[in-house]
């Protein structure tokens, strides 16, 4: 019994230093850990500078809108080569009076389009500043999956519903926007996504 008795004896001590053992190495497990770049915050785009051209074709347009001169704001337009303005080839100045006509004031509209940061895309190896900045973006990269919550909601802001509908039927950015390139040509204003094409 003596015998029976050291041997059960030995065989816990057995047990529970083995137990010791596991618990020693078995890790502390916690939740995994986010990759490193979604415990950064978000960082904002880096500042596009435009061109000393490029900046004075967007003052040469600003000063014909803020005077509310559609007529001379036509005529710049005029003056640029290849410059787009609707898909027909209407006279520039027509179709943004009869844009007028229908309730979008196309000075307005250029003047909001510059209020804000323009983006920044190269084009047949040429480089063109875009406003708003994410109509820049190649249509691949507008889906709002793609995009920041900031960049998101302000493409919604935008287009509404019906564009981002559009955007995820794969065309490019729908809205109304406006080109320079970075020699100082006025390159488009368009309505939607007929300026790069």
């Amino acid at each position: 019994m003596r015998c029976a008795s050291f041997t059960l004896a030995l065989l816990m001590g057995a047990l529970a230093a083995c137990s010791q053992a596991e618990r020693g190495v078995v890790p502390v497990a916690g939740p995994p850990a986010p990759p490193q770049s979604l415990t950064r915050p978000p960082q904002p785009p880096e500042a596009v500078e435009l061109t000393e051209d490029a900046e004075k074709m967007k003052a040469a347009i600003l000063r014909e809108a803020e005077r509310g001169a559609l007529r001379s704001l036509g005529r710049l337009a005029s003056q640029q080569e290849g410059f787009i303005s609707n898909i027909g080839g209407q006279d520039h100045y027509e179709f943004w009076d009869l844009l007028r006509r229908t309730g979008v004031d196309p000075n307005r509209k250029i003047r909001d389009l510059f209020e804000g940061p323009p983006g920044k895309r190269e084009i047949d190896g040429e480089t063109w500043f875009v406003w708003p900045d994410i109509a820049a973006k190649d249509a691949r990269d507008l889906i709002p999956e793609k995009l920041t919550f900031l960049e998101r909601r302000r493409l919604r802001e935008l287009v509404g519903e019906d564009g981002i509908a559009r955007i995820r039927a794969g065309e490019g950015y729908p809205g109304m926007r406006t080109a320079i390139s970075a020699d100082g040509r006025w390159v488009y204003f368009v309505l939607g996504q007929d300026g790069e094409e």
